[in-house]
């Protein structure tokens, strides 16, 4: 979710053509079905096996909402447009993109040599299916990326034509980053694109295409040979699903897996450290870690109270203890080290420093404070530093009761606003203007602090108004400044992450985000065995 500049530049290897038609199969037991990285008989570019704690739980790419999912559908249906390692939005099905000169209209122009696997070509009809449905039916995140856009229409195969109700200069990036693109002709059959579970028969487009499925086990995609202008070295990728990350990075270190997709915690990355057998790959995440005050509670909605707690929190120990160094400060600010195009150097960390809290909780008039904090107890990182929060603020005199939940049940309670403390991370907030609107602006779809704020709200519609980036940084810093000094949101750290990889492989691509990885399109599509 997370404007950038909006250059057409020429798309590089990239899209796929001519597939086959596919379905799952039953697979087979032992090294043919894809249990191991080295299969007898096989050469060393014949399979990569990527370790994953999560199965599939919907293989429609706009519904999706595990990581497996995304790792999967990524290679099965293409988005307008992929990320570098900047985070920069760089073309794949979209080779140029630009707006009207009062940005009110946009237009996308497609590449012209793609098919899906039933020999369709891929056109702009599919792309205009694809948004419109999303707009009419109100699913996912992508349907509050685009509250500006009126209607979407293909001039030709190869170019689509937006109008806007108002200029939104991160229009074209969120849908070219974030929205999938399916096949009109199957999707457009379903009675409600949302409910369509699309788990059989898959019409893809992509590098790769599902062939097996074995749930709980494994998921086994095949090279496409005429995908684009240089097929993917590797023949196969196999998704193996793992019980937690130990039993994953125990199979990387037998050799059973090539690759652990996702995330590796602190500790099991620093215990990898030294292995010759195994390289560490660092990227930087486009989202961060925070705590959230619930402002519609009292006394919370007091903002002395939000900033007495934000001195309560001792940053760089849970920086340095909990996240064993592999984080960084991002002053308290909402822009943070990643988004270096916004980033405001004038931000400071609010200090820990429990005299001071203690000092504004007496000039707001509250004593005794006593707060519930909410948290994913399956979240390694969260797990380890919310008991440091709560240490942390006895020192100030205010207690915090811990309450780590069952995923489920978190998700419940953060979707009701059902807390005064919301402990979480934000997986990518890759556009700040975007961003702000979704978390920030009054009725934001994840504004989880319940901020209501007329000039926050006004800098941000004038941040998503702009067509540059330039245009656009003066009205996000100065939001920025709002949220940090309202303690709309207390940022504590932005994770580097850690990808594991066997060293008999190389020439991976990098992405920043656990959403791409290593493991993301344009990686798979070059990746190869080392020298």
């Amino acid at each position: 979710m997370r404007g950038r500049t909006l250059l057409g530049i020429a798309a590089a290897a990239l899209l796929a053509a001519g597939l086959t038609a596919c379905a799952p199969a039953v697979p087979g037991s032992g090294a043919g079905s894809g249990s191991g990285s080295s299969p007898a008989g096989a050469g060393p570019a014949e399979r990569i096996t990527i370790g994953t704690t999560a199965d599939v739980v919907n293989y429609n790419p706009l519904v999706g909402n595990s990581r497996t999912d995304s790792w999967v559908t990524n290679l099965m249906y293409p988005h307008l447009m992929q990320m570098d390692e900047a985070g920069k939005r760089i073309p794949y099905l979209a080779t140029e993109w630009s707006y009207g000169k009062d940005g009110t209209t946009a237009t996308m122009r497609l590449r012209d040599d793609m098919k899906w696997s039933d020999g369709t070509p891929v056109t702009a009809d599919d792309v205009v299916f694809a948004i419109s449905t999303v707009q009419k039916e109100k699913f996912g995140v992508v349907a509050g990326l685009i509250t500006a856009l009126d209607k979407a229409e293909a001039v030709s195969p190869t170019e689509v034509r937006f109008t806007l109700t108002r200029p939104d200069g991160t229009f074209l990036d969120n849908i070219g980053f974030w929205l999938p693109i399916v096949p009109k002709h199957v999707f457009g059959k379903a009675p409600s694109v949302q409910k369509f579970a699309n788990d059989a028969d898959w019409v893809s487009a992509g590098p790769y295409r599902l062939t097996k499925v074995e749930r709980g086990q494994r998921y086994v995609l095949e090279r496409v040979d005429s995908f684009g202008p240089a097929k993917p070295p590797v023949k196969e990728v196999v998704f193996r699903v793992f019980p937690d990350v130990n039993t994953e990075v125990l199979a990387l270190r037998n050799g059973e897996i090539d690759v652990i997709g996702n995330v590796l915690p602190p500790a099991a990355a620093a215990g990898l450290k030294g292995d010759s057998k195994i390289n560490l790959v660092q990227i930087p995440s486009l989202g961060w870690a925070h705590l959230q005050y619930n402002t519609k509670r009292k006394p919370l909605d007091d903002v002395r109270v939000r900033q007495a707690l934000a001195h309560a929190v001792d940053y760089e120990a849970i920086r340095t203890i909990a996240l064993q160094g592999f984080a960084k400060s991002s002053n308290s600010s909402v822009l943070t080290p990643s988004q270096p195009d916004y980033a405001d150097p004038g931000m400071k960390e609010y200090a820990f420093d429990p005299a001071r809290s203690k000092e504004l909780l007496k000039q707001a008039g509250v004593t005794g404070l006593s707060l519930n904090m909410i948290y994913d107890q399956a979240d390694p990182n969260i797990a380890k530093w919310a008991p440091m929060v709560r240490d942390a603020a006895k020192q100030a005199g205010i207690e915090i009761k811990l309450q780590g939940l069952e995923r489920n049940t978190y998700l419940d309670k953060t979707a009701k606003r059902d807390f005064d403390i919301y402990a979480g991370s934000w997986a990518i907030m890759d556009n700040p203007p975007s961003n702000m609107g979704l978390a920030f602006k009054s009725g934001g779809f994840i504004n989880y602090a319940q901020a209501e704020d007329p000039k926050l709200d006004e800098l941000i519609d004038r941040a998503q108004r702009a067509l540059t980036v330039d245009e656009a940084r003066a009205p996000v810093q100065e939001a920025a400044k709002i949220i940090h000094d309202q303690v709309y949101d207390n940022v504590l750290y932005v994770e580097t992450f850690n990808i594991a990889h066997s060293a008999k492989w190389t020439n991976f691509r990098p992405m920043p985000s656990e959403l791409l990885s290593i493991i993301n399109p344009l990686s798979l599509a070059q990746v190869r065995p080392a020298a």
